[in-house]
């Protein structure tokens, strides 16, 4: 088939029915793909149908994650949801236009079965620039941006002044998620709600001025250029520790989690409900809280 015909249609002309949730950033390690993975366990327990999406289609960690997960449920017959996932992969063509139009029929071809079927569409963004991650920010009705505690992360959202500091500008990311909200306003006609956690947070007291000059820069910059902010995930050594069983914080007392729950996990449990209740999602305003 012609990449002509296999092309999809723009983004007005795809029903949608599904919320569509992009985790994103152009930064590695701020755990772009814990965040996505408990946030689809998450909704899963809400009884939400969930897809999956990863577009770091060369480290593939949310995949792997999913796949890490259906051998664990297979081999112990653990009665645990798991999503729904279609898996794209890197254009073959030599021609920059001609891969960008074949990876961008693929995701929206990937992004419209997937809507048929779900609630929520979940898509992990890669930690860098492309193509495919500026076309999916466009696509999202919740994009939520998991950042590092410290200024070389947020100089991903802003410059600050080094004599002052003061915020003197948006930085590249924060220029092409404005992109990508007047581009989904022009097709769709609907906002991003855009959210920015504070992720693998530290309780050191000796990062604890840092992390309060990071906070008030992060609040000065919301009010600019108009994220709002949420509680993110603590750094534990149980999100590395659950990876290869393809398990969650969610899953450990569910059946077939083979978990034991401590005092730290409780306290992890809490902060994604704290996440949940700050991200407001539709359709789960109101509704308790099943995990």
């Amino acid at each position: 088939m012609s990449l002509a015909h296999a092309y999809e249609p723009p983004p007005a002309a795809v029903p949608r029915q599904a919320h569509v949730i992009v985790v994103g950033n152009q930064k590695g390690g701020a755990g772009k793909s814990t965040v996505a993975m408990h946030i689809i366990v998450a909704l899963m327990r809400m009884g939400r149908r969930t897809g999956a999406l990863d577009l770091d289609v060369r480290q593939r960690s949310l995949t792997r994650y999913i796949e890490n997960r259906a051998r664990w449920i297979a081999s112990r017959g653990a009665k645990l949801p798991a999503p729904q996932i279609i898996e794209l992969r890197e254009s073959a063509q030599r021609s920059l236009d001609l891969a960008e139009q074949e990876e961008e029929a693929a995701f929206r071809s990937a992004l419209r079965r997937l809507s048929e079927t779900c609630d929520f569409i979940v898509i992990d963004s890669p930690g860098g620039d492309s193509y495919l991650a500026r076309t999916a920010h466009a696509c999202a009705d919740t994009l939520i941006t998991p950042l590092n505690d410290s200024f070389v992360d947020f100089d991903l959202l802003g410059d600050i002044d080094p004599d002052h500091a003061e915020i003197v500008r948006p930085s590249i990311y924060s220029e092409m998620v404005w992109e990508s909200r007047k581009k989904k306003a022009q097709n769709l006609r609907t906002p991003i709600d855009w959210v920015v956690l504070r992720n693998r947070t530290s309780a050191s007291k000796i990062e604890a001025k840092n992390k309060q000059k990071v906070g008030e820069a992060l609040k000065t910059l919301s009010n600019r250029i108009g994220f709002r902010m949420a509680p993110g995930l603590s750094e534990r050594v149980i999100y590395r520790e659950l990876f290869p069983q393809g398990l969650t914080l969610l899953d450990l007392d569910a059946d077939g989690g083979e978990g034991e729950m401590r005092m730290t996990h409780l306290a992890a449990r809490q902060e994604l409900r704290d996440l949940f209740i700050t991200l407001k999602l539709p359709s789960l305003e109101g509704e308790p809280l099943k995990f």
